[in-house]
């Protein structure tokens, strides 16, 4: 198995919150290790450390509908991997998560192959992005 298939794969199960160990989607993974500290464990923007910035983070739960009921994938992912700017967190407080996945891959001890790092960001992104979807509001 390649390396990055591996490390991709390390990633899919983990020990929960909880003392139990679950089986998460990459997606779900991502969400909980990245994004619920300041935007929940729900989405709702209600993180433990929300309450640190200056402006709150948003609702995930309604991109959805705020985008007229169509979730906005092209637009989160801009968001996420860092070419979209996030003006509700002024000067680009959000993190670059696009930036830290490929940093994840030069920083292994692991043997990469040219492109591994923009196709395991991708990955991370794209998983993420299928998570939240699931948490639109209805």
């Amino acid at each position: 198995m390649k390396p990055l298939l591996a490390l991709a794969a390390s990633a899919i199960v983990c020990f929960s919150w909880s003392s139990q160990v679950d089986a998460l989607s990459l997606g779900e993974f991502e969400y909980r290790n990245s994004c619920a500290q300041c935007h929940g464990p729900s989405g709702k923007g209600d993180g433990s450390f929300g309450e640190n910035l200056k402006t709150p983070p948003s609702d995930l739960t309604m991109l959805q509908k705020k985008n007229g009921g169509i979730f906005p994938a092209s637009h989160v992912y801009s968001v996420i991997e860092g070419t979209a700017d996030v003006r509700l967190h002024g000067p680009r407080k959000m993190p670059i998560w696009g930036r830290r996945f490929r940093a994840r891959i030069k920083d292994s001890e692991e043997e990469f192959f040219p492109g591994d790092a923009n196709e395991y960001a991708t990955t991370r992104i794209l998983a993420l992005i299928e998570y939240l979807s699931t948490l639109q509001a209805k």
